[in-house]
């Protein structure tokens, strides 16, 4: 039987192990890729567990702790004590961030279990020529506001390099002072993951587009493949200088992901009431919907 005593801490040593398993079992949810569990450790503190060529998850946010269903060949033994764990280790919703196909197998092994859907963190699957072209009448605002931001503003687009590491950072603390990371503990979570991501740029394997306008960084976005269709964009930032910076990083990135990705995945809203407006705002080709079990309707059916 499967025990907390099974996982170890996810550390960036760990990084060709789940390359090469997630070539195997390719991932759809931003939260379960190792560059999301690495720089954001700090906050989450990601453990995993090896078992029969799967990969169980854990994270504890607050010393509440919530496992993943396992990720590799489907085994309804391992699925069992996975749920067991879970009610044993977990808080009250301990298992999350069930995926379609995996919610379809669960309801074939546990028919009378509820799942439940976690509407704040389905993820935002944009087409990629949608957010480089912005074509149409749903896009006329959005091209209007990147077309002055274009005149008004001169911007020189580059792609980021390491030798820009040190700049970045400086922009990230600029960045930061605008956005009064220290009061809020959220921002500063999310500073020290953005740091950690730029600090590890090439262990990581990420890639990136810088905005100057005209010779100051003044937004950044870091991205990586999530699979063959998909790039996962991890972190947008931009200051206020320029008013539709934040339009122009995501046109500009999508450009130079057109013809390498079918889709962008931009993350969930987090529930946050002005981040779903402006997501939604530019018309998702379709979400990555995940859900969760609570503690209560896993011990009925166990």
């Amino acid at each position: 039987m499967i025990n907390k005593s099974d996982f170890s801490p996810v550390t960036l040593e760990n990084r060709d192990f789940f390359t090469a398993h997630y070539k195997k079992y390719p991932q759809e949810h931003s939260d379960n890729t190792f560059t999301n569990m690495v720089c954001w450790n700090h906050f989450a503190h990601y453990e995993f567990a090896r078992v029969g060529g799967n990969i169980i998850l854990s994270s504890t946010i607050d010393g509440n702790t919530k496992f993943r269903p396992p990720i590799g060949p489907r085994n309804p033994e391992l699925l069992e004590e996975v749920m067991h764990l879970a009610v044993s280790e977990g808080d009250d919703a301990p298992l999350v961030l069930v995926d379609s196909s995996t919610k379809a197998w669960i309801e074939a092994e546990y028919p009378e279990l509820p799942l439940y859907p976690d509407r704040d963190y389905f993820e935002y699957v944009y087409r990629t020529v949608d957010l480089a072209t912005l074509p149409g009448k749903n896009y006329l605002t959005i091209r209007r506001h990147l077309n002055n931001f274009r005149k008004k503003c001169s911007p020189v687009i580059e792609q980021v390099q390491p030798e820009n590491i040190s700049e970045i950072k400086e922009f990230l603390i600029k960045w930061c002072e605008w956005k009064h990371c220290e009061s809020e503990p959220f921002l500063e979570h999310e500073k020290e993951a953005v740091f950690y991501a730029v600090d590890h740029f090439r262990d990581l394997g990420l890639s990136g587009t810088m905005i100057r306008v005209p010779e100051n960084i003044g937004a950044i976005a870091l991205y990586e493949p999530l699979n063959e269709s998909t790039a996962l964009v991890h972190f947008e930032k931009g200051l206020p200088d320029c008013e539709g910076i934040y339009k122009a990083i995501n046109a500009e990135t999508a450009a130079l992901l057109t013809g390498r990705f079918e889709f962008i995945n931009r993350e969930s809203d987090m529930g946050v009431k002005g981040l779903r407006e402006a997501k939604q705002r530019y018309h998702p080709h379709h979400m990555v919907e995940v859900w969760y079990s609570k503690k209560s309707d896993l011990e009925v059916v166990l």
